[in-house]
Protein backbone atom coordinates (compact mmCIF):
# COMPACT_ATOMS: atom_id res chain seq x y z
CA UNK A 1 0.00 0.00 0.00
CA UNK A 2 0.99 3.25 -1.07
CA UNK A 3 2.49 5.61 2.22
CA UNK A 4 -0.28 8.69 2.89
CA UNK A 5 0.46 11.65 2.25
CA UNK A 6 -0.77 15.56 3.06
CA UNK A 7 1.33 17.03 0.59
CA UNK A 8 -0.79 19.98 -0.95
CA UNK A 9 -3.53 19.61 1.62
CA UNK A 10 -4.92 22.03 4.21
CA UNK A 11 -6.00 21.03 7.06
CA UNK A 12 -8.24 22.62 10.71
CA UNK A 13 -8.04 20.92 13.48
CA UNK A 14 -10.04 22.61 16.54
CA UNK A 15 -8.58 21.67 20.11
CA UNK A 16 -5.45 21.22 19.04
CA UNK A 17 -3.43 22.68 21.69
CA UNK A 18 -3.11 19.85 23.42
CA UNK A 19 -3.37 15.88 23.62
CA UNK A 20 -5.52 14.43 20.92
CA UNK A 21 -5.59 17.92 18.51
CA UNK A 22 -1.85 18.38 19.01
CA UNK A 23 -1.10 14.65 18.16
CA UNK A 24 -3.37 15.22 15.07
CA UNK A 25 -1.83 18.40 14.19
CA UNK A 26 1.46 16.95 14.54
CA UNK A 27 0.58 14.20 11.97
CA UNK A 28 -1.06 15.70 9.71
CA UNK A 29 2.08 18.33 9.17
CA UNK A 30 4.57 15.33 9.28
CA UNK A 31 3.16 13.72 6.33
CA UNK A 32 3.16 17.34 4.43
CA UNK A 33 0.04 18.90 4.99
CA UNK A 34 -0.40 22.59 6.33
CA UNK A 35 -1.91 23.04 9.75
CA UNK A 36 -4.40 25.61 11.26
CA UNK A 37 -3.82 24.96 14.91
CA UNK A 38 -7.13 25.96 16.79
CA UNK A 39 -7.29 26.21 20.48
CA UNK A 40 -8.84 28.93 22.35
CA UNK A 41 -6.64 28.25 25.46
CA UNK A 42 -9.16 27.46 27.80
CA UNK A 43 -9.43 24.80 31.16
CA UNK A 44 -10.80 21.70 30.85
CA UNK A 45 -14.25 23.22 31.57
CA UNK A 46 -14.25 25.75 28.84
CA UNK A 47 -13.15 28.98 31.43
CA UNK A 48 -10.75 31.27 30.67
CA UNK A 49 -9.08 31.86 26.97
CA UNK A 50 -5.39 32.39 25.40
CA UNK A 51 -3.76 31.32 22.32
CA UNK A 52 -0.46 30.10 23.73
CA UNK A 53 -1.22 26.57 23.55
CA UNK A 54 -2.11 26.84 19.86
CA UNK A 55 1.58 28.58 18.78
CA UNK A 56 3.37 26.43 20.52
CA UNK A 57 2.32 23.66 18.64
CA UNK A 58 2.82 25.62 15.49
CA UNK A 59 6.38 26.45 16.35
CA UNK A 60 6.79 22.71 17.10
CA UNK A 61 5.22 22.18 13.52
CA UNK A 62 7.70 24.72 12.04
CA UNK A 63 10.35 23.84 13.88
CA UNK A 64 10.50 19.76 12.13
CA UNK A 65 9.74 21.61 9.01
CA UNK A 66 6.00 22.48 8.22
CA UNK A 67 3.86 24.93 7.89
CA UNK A 68 1.10 25.78 10.62
CA UNK A 69 -0.40 28.87 11.52
CA UNK A 70 -2.54 29.41 15.16
CA UNK A 71 -5.66 30.80 15.45
CA UNK A 72 -7.58 31.35 18.83
CA UNK A 73 -11.11 30.78 17.78
CA UNK A 74 -14.01 30.11 19.98
CA UNK A 75 -15.66 26.65 18.37
CA UNK A 76 -18.93 27.76 19.62
CA UNK A 77 -18.89 31.49 18.61
CA UNK A 78 -20.03 31.09 14.54
CA UNK A 79 -18.01 34.40 13.34
CA UNK A 80 -15.12 33.60 14.74
CA UNK A 81 -15.55 30.49 13.11
CA UNK A 82 -16.06 32.12 9.89
CA UNK A 83 -13.06 34.37 10.57
CA UNK A 84 -11.02 31.20 11.22
CA UNK A 85 -11.79 29.49 8.09
CA UNK A 86 -11.82 33.27 6.14
CA UNK A 87 -8.32 32.94 7.45
CA UNK A 88 -7.42 29.89 6.21
CA UNK A 89 -8.37 30.16 3.12
CA UNK A 90 -6.95 34.13 2.76
CA UNK A 91 -3.52 32.08 3.81
CA UNK A 92 -3.47 28.74 1.67
CA UNK A 93 -5.88 29.25 -0.76
CA UNK A 94 -8.32 26.26 -0.09
CA UNK A 95 -9.23 23.73 3.18
CA UNK A 96 -9.36 20.40 2.64
CA UNK A 97 -9.26 18.43 6.01
CA UNK A 98 -11.39 19.59 8.94
CA UNK A 99 -11.33 17.56 12.61
CA UNK A 100 -13.39 18.66 14.92
CA UNK A 101 -11.92 17.94 17.99
CA UNK A 102 -12.29 20.81 20.18
CA UNK A 103 -14.62 19.75 23.59
CA UNK A 104 -14.89 20.71 27.40
CA UNK A 105 -15.93 18.87 30.27
CA UNK A 106 -18.64 19.58 33.07
CA UNK A 107 -19.06 16.35 34.23
CA UNK A 108 -22.40 16.16 36.99
CA UNK A 109 -24.98 13.46 37.73
CA UNK A 110 -28.07 14.70 36.32
CA UNK A 111 -29.80 15.52 39.24
CA UNK A 112 -26.99 18.02 40.02
CA UNK A 113 -26.31 19.73 36.56
CA UNK A 114 -27.24 23.05 35.90
CA UNK A 115 -28.83 23.52 32.42
CA UNK A 116 -26.37 26.36 31.96
CA UNK A 117 -23.44 23.32 32.21
CA UNK A 118 -25.37 20.79 30.11
CA UNK A 119 -25.93 23.53 27.53
CA UNK A 120 -22.08 24.92 27.37
CA UNK A 121 -20.89 20.94 26.70
CA UNK A 122 -23.71 20.99 23.77
CA UNK A 123 -22.41 24.32 22.31
CA UNK A 124 -18.77 23.28 22.53
CA UNK A 125 -19.15 19.90 21.54
CA UNK A 126 -22.14 19.60 18.60
CA UNK A 127 -22.70 23.35 17.65
CA UNK A 128 -18.73 23.96 17.69
CA UNK A 129 -18.27 21.01 15.25
CA UNK A 130 -22.00 22.02 13.41
CA UNK A 131 -20.11 25.73 12.86
CA UNK A 132 -16.73 24.26 11.44
CA UNK A 133 -17.79 22.43 9.08
CA UNK A 134 -21.23 24.46 8.14
CA UNK A 135 -18.24 27.37 7.40
CA UNK A 136 -16.54 24.85 5.09
CA UNK A 137 -19.50 22.74 3.72
CA UNK A 138 -19.87 25.05 0.62
CA UNK A 139 -16.37 25.53 0.08
CA UNK A 140 -15.71 21.64 -0.22
CA UNK A 141 -18.66 20.65 -2.09
CA UNK A 142 -17.51 23.84 -4.42
CA UNK A 143 -14.09 22.08 -5.06
CA UNK A 144 -15.55 18.44 -4.79
CA UNK A 145 -13.20 17.53 -2.12
CA UNK A 146 -13.47 17.41 1.54
CA UNK A 147 -12.43 15.01 4.59
CA UNK A 148 -14.39 15.50 7.70
CA UNK A 149 -13.89 14.12 11.27
CA UNK A 150 -16.37 14.57 14.15
CA UNK A 151 -14.91 13.64 17.49
CA UNK A 152 -17.32 10.80 19.13
CA UNK A 153 -16.32 9.17 22.46
CA UNK A 154 -17.16 5.61 24.10
CA UNK A 155 -19.50 7.89 26.53
CA UNK A 156 -21.98 9.46 23.63
CA UNK A 157 -21.85 5.51 21.99
CA UNK A 158 -22.61 3.96 25.40
CA UNK A 159 -23.19 6.22 28.06
CA UNK A 160 -21.01 6.68 31.52
CA UNK A 161 -22.08 7.85 34.72
CA UNK A 162 -22.22 11.49 35.42
CA UNK A 163 -22.29 12.87 31.88
CA UNK A 164 -25.86 13.03 29.98
CA UNK A 165 -24.54 16.96 28.74
CA UNK A 166 -21.22 15.04 27.12
CA UNK A 167 -22.94 12.36 26.05
CA UNK A 168 -25.62 13.74 24.56
CA UNK A 169 -23.53 16.04 22.64
CA UNK A 170 -21.51 12.69 21.47
CA UNK A 171 -24.62 10.84 20.64
CA UNK A 172 -25.91 13.61 18.53
CA UNK A 173 -22.76 13.28 16.08
CA UNK A 174 -23.93 9.93 14.49
CA UNK A 175 -26.77 12.19 13.16
CA UNK A 176 -24.88 14.32 11.75
CA UNK A 177 -22.28 12.35 9.68
CA UNK A 178 -24.79 9.95 8.72
CA UNK A 179 -26.44 13.01 6.54
CA UNK A 180 -23.54 14.66 6.20
CA UNK A 181 -22.25 11.36 4.01
CA UNK A 182 -25.89 11.36 2.15
CA UNK A 183 -25.13 14.80 0.83
CA UNK A 184 -21.55 15.49 0.68
CA UNK A 185 -20.52 12.17 -0.38
CA UNK A 186 -21.77 12.53 -4.27
CA UNK A 187 -19.53 15.57 -4.29
CA UNK A 188 -16.14 13.52 -2.80
CA UNK A 189 -16.89 15.07 0.62
CA UNK A 190 -16.51 12.12 3.01
CA UNK A 191 -17.61 12.53 6.47
CA UNK A 192 -16.84 9.89 9.35
CA UNK A 193 -16.47 9.81 13.45
CA UNK A 194 -13.59 8.70 15.22
CA UNK A 195 -14.31 7.76 18.95
CA UNK A 196 -11.10 7.47 21.04
CA UNK A 197 -10.08 6.07 24.58
CA UNK A 198 -7.07 8.45 25.51
CA UNK A 199 -5.38 9.86 28.14
CA UNK A 200 -5.11 13.23 27.59
CA UNK A 201 -5.58 16.44 30.22
CA UNK A 202 -9.25 15.84 30.12
CA UNK A 203 -8.93 12.21 31.49
CA UNK A 204 -5.95 11.53 32.85
CA UNK A 205 -7.42 11.47 36.14
CA UNK A 206 -9.89 8.67 34.99
CA UNK A 207 -6.13 6.47 33.94
CA UNK A 208 -4.43 4.61 36.95
CA UNK A 209 -0.64 5.19 36.51
CA UNK A 210 0.20 1.77 34.82
CA UNK A 211 -2.04 2.33 31.93
CA UNK A 212 -1.43 5.63 31.22
CA UNK A 213 1.42 4.78 28.97
CA UNK A 214 -0.50 2.69 27.15
CA UNK A 215 -3.25 5.20 25.67
CA UNK A 216 -1.40 8.36 24.39
CA UNK A 217 -2.96 10.62 21.94
CA UNK A 218 -0.24 9.20 19.22
CA UNK A 219 -1.72 5.96 19.60
CA UNK A 220 -4.75 7.54 18.12
CA UNK A 221 -3.70 9.46 15.53
CA UNK A 222 -2.87 6.79 12.75
CA UNK A 223 -6.66 5.91 12.68
CA UNK A 224 -7.66 9.60 12.02
CA UNK A 225 -4.81 10.05 9.26
CA UNK A 226 -6.51 6.90 8.07
CA UNK A 227 -9.82 9.10 8.07
CA UNK A 228 -8.79 11.74 6.24
CA UNK A 229 -6.72 10.09 3.40
CA UNK A 230 -7.08 10.39 0.23
CA UNK A 231 -8.58 6.61 0.54
CA UNK A 232 -10.53 7.14 3.90
CA UNK A 233 -13.68 5.90 4.28
CA UNK A 234 -16.77 7.74 4.63
CA UNK A 235 -19.56 7.18 7.42
CA UNK A 236 -17.29 5.02 9.87
CA UNK A 237 -17.23 5.52 13.36
CA UNK A 238 -13.73 4.44 14.21
CA UNK A 239 -12.87 3.36 17.76
CA UNK A 240 -9.14 3.47 18.93
CA UNK A 241 -6.89 3.45 22.06
CA UNK A 242 -3.64 2.14 22.73
CA UNK A 243 -3.01 1.39 18.99
CA UNK A 244 -6.65 -0.76 19.04
CA UNK A 245 -9.02 -0.21 16.22
CA UNK A 246 -12.53 -1.14 15.60
CA UNK A 247 -15.74 -0.06 13.88
CA UNK A 248 -18.48 1.06 15.81
CA UNK A 249 -21.75 -0.02 13.41
CA UNK A 250 -25.49 0.51 14.75
CA UNK A 251 -27.88 -2.93 13.60
CA UNK A 252 -31.50 -3.24 13.43
CA UNK A 253 -32.33 -6.62 14.52
CA UNK A 254 -34.77 -8.59 12.44
CA UNK A 255 -37.89 -8.28 14.64
CA UNK A 256 -41.64 -9.68 14.51
CA UNK A 257 -44.39 -8.18 12.78
CA UNK A 258 -47.57 -8.03 14.77
CA UNK A 259 -51.88 -8.14 13.18
CA UNK A 260 -54.58 -8.72 15.24
CA UNK A 261 -54.76 -9.34 18.61
CA UNK A 262 -50.62 -9.36 19.00
CA UNK A 263 -50.74 -6.14 17.94
CA UNK A 264 -50.67 -5.02 21.82
CA UNK A 265 -48.79 -4.03 24.21
CA UNK A 266 -48.85 -7.13 25.35
CA UNK A 267 -48.26 -8.60 22.27
CA UNK A 268 -45.21 -6.31 22.35
CA UNK A 269 -44.24 -7.26 25.50
CA UNK A 270 -44.76 -11.39 24.93
CA UNK A 271 -42.39 -10.76 21.81
CA UNK A 272 -39.39 -9.27 23.38
CA UNK A 273 -37.08 -11.98 23.09
CA UNK A 274 -37.83 -12.36 19.74
CA UNK A 275 -37.74 -8.22 19.06
CA UNK A 276 -34.30 -8.33 20.88
CA UNK A 277 -32.79 -11.25 19.59
CA UNK A 278 -29.35 -10.41 17.39
CA UNK A 279 -30.29 -13.33 15.00
CA UNK A 280 -30.68 -11.79 11.33
CA UNK A 281 -29.77 -8.38 12.86
CA UNK A 282 -28.50 -6.09 9.54
CA UNK A 283 -27.70 -2.50 9.20
CA UNK A 284 -29.77 0.53 8.00
CA UNK A 285 -28.16 2.08 5.29
CA UNK A 286 -30.58 5.29 5.29
CA UNK A 287 -33.62 6.12 7.12
CA UNK A 288 -36.15 4.35 4.27
CA UNK A 289 -34.73 1.21 4.66
CA UNK A 290 -36.01 0.69 7.88
CA UNK A 291 -39.33 2.23 6.35
CA UNK A 292 -38.75 -0.27 3.51
CA UNK A 293 -38.00 -2.81 5.48
CA UNK A 294 -41.26 -2.63 8.03
CA UNK A 295 -43.23 -2.47 4.77
CA UNK A 296 -41.86 -5.86 3.27
CA UNK A 297 -42.66 -7.61 7.02
CA UNK A 298 -45.95 -6.12 7.49
CA UNK A 299 -46.96 -7.23 3.58
CA UNK A 300 -45.95 -10.69 4.05
CA UNK A 301 -47.50 -10.63 7.08
CA UNK A 302 -51.09 -9.92 5.72
CA UNK A 303 -50.41 -11.56 2.29
CA UNK A 304 -50.15 -8.98 0.06
CA UNK A 305 -47.75 -9.48 -2.89
CA UNK A 306 -46.26 -5.72 -3.53
CA UNK A 307 -44.81 -6.89 -6.86
CA UNK A 308 -47.93 -7.00 -8.03
CA UNK A 309 -49.61 -5.08 -10.17
CA UNK A 310 -52.74 -3.90 -11.70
Amino acid sequence: MSEVRFDGRVAIVTGAGAGLGRSHALGLAARGAKVIVNDLGAATDGTGTGSEAAQTVVEEIRAAGGKAIANGANVADPEQVQAMVDHAIAEYGHVDILVNNAGILRDKTFAKMTLDDFQKVVDVHLMGSVNCTHALWRHMLEREYGRIVLTNSSSGLYGNFGQSNYGAAKASMLGLMNVLHHEGSRKNVRTNMLAPTATTRMTEELFPAEVKDLLKPETITPGLLALVSEDGPSRMILGAGGGCFAETKIYESRGVALQGDDLSPEGVLANMDTIRSAEGQTPMEGAFSQTEKYIAMAAELRGIDLQKKD
